[in-house]
């Protein structure tokens, strides 16, 4: 395999933009549908009706579905790992904490994210910058999410740690998501083989736990929601993950947690006429820096310019 790249491209980069402006929308998605449907029921609707649009997609651009056992059952571990557990975790303590909260716990990923690959493989090991951009990073998103969310912080602590426990199922999930590009398997293959694994199982879930059949009829609202949550946030944000994963790898994907608080607020702001406030600016600016520390690109440059400089002066 070839190995992943410590700094990420400029594609890259807009990539990752715009999968956590799509991954941004699935938490207003899910607060919309969890007033009328139950966690599984929406997980499992969210990734059925995903797999079936990947199907036509894959069908219609010329892609073939493997039918090696091996790759399904490689599919079946990713879907565990970046669906079925995470998915319905996050949908589960939603129900009891406010998305704002549910963000800031989710932007742990990097974290685990840095350790999980630093245990599991060889080419993405922990630097000093990686960790310390990472730790910035989380820091800018506490900041913009502000204190009011982090009030609840040690109340509801079993959804808590279920949004932990999501994280931390993403960072694996990024670690054994590296083998399907080894398997010579298309980003768009993948993203339809993992979340049809993941149908079947979470189908089998809420048919036995929420009875589905037995639940009033869903409002407008509450069907738009999850279509879009299917559609937009899973069957089109999964295509554009693995495509990331494929080239920058495992931490470097686990970047878009970062992101999303920063494309939500910049969202309202822009469609809505949200009025950002001073913690939104300072937020964006130290994720900013924690990007950086994290791409590592930037500050040697910075340190040699500030080398020249002082040659300079001292010589002046």
């Amino acid at each position: 395999m070839t190995p992943a790249r410590p700094s990420m491209t400029a594609t890259e980069w807009g990539l990752l933009l715009i999968l956590s402006v799509i991954w941004g929308g699935s938490f207003f998605f899910t607060g919309v549908a969890v007033k009328e449907l139950p966690p599984l029921t929406i997980v499992a609707a969210r990734v059925g009706l995903a797999a079936l649009a990947l199907h036509a997609v894959v069908r219609l651009s010329g892609h073939h579905m493997p039918t090696s056992s091996r790759n399904w059952l490689g599919f079946l571990g990713m879907g565990l790992l970046n669906n079925i557990l995470p998915f319905s975790l996050i949908v589960w303590a939603q129900t009891h904490i406010e998305s704002g909260l549910a963000s800031i716990l989710n932007a742990t990923t990097p974290l685990f994210g840095v350790v999980v690959a630093h245990l599991l493989t060889r080419d993405e090991k922990m630097t000093g910058n990686r960790l310390a951009g990472v730790l910035v990073g989380f820091a800018g998103v506490a900041v913009m999410i502000g204190p009011s969310s982090l009030s609840r912080l040690g109340q509801d602590v079993l959804a808590q740690v279920a949004v932990l426990g999501a994280a931390l199922s993403y960072a694996f999930a990024g670690v054994y998501g590296r083998r399907f590009r080894l398997w010579g398997l298309s980003p768009i293959v993948t993203a339809c083989g993992q979340l049809t694994a993941s149908s079947a199982v979470m189908l089998i879930f809420a048919m036995a736990v929420d009875r589905p059949w037995t639940l009033a009829p869903p409002g407008a609202a509450t069907i738009a929601a999850v279509i879009a949550i299917a559609l937009i946030s899973t069957a089109l944000a999964y295509v554009i993950f693995f495509r990331i994963l494929a080239s920058a790898g495992a931490t470097n994907i686990m970047l878009v947690t970062f992101l999303i608080p920063v494309s939500a607020i910049l969202l309202g702001a822009v469609f809505l006429g949200e009025r950002l406030a001073p913690e939104d600016f300072a937020g964006m600016a130290i994720i900013l820096v924690g990007l950086s520390l994290i791409d590592g690109r930037l500050w040697p440059r910075v340190r040699r310019l500030a080398s020249h400089a002082l040659a300079r002066r001292e010589r002046g």
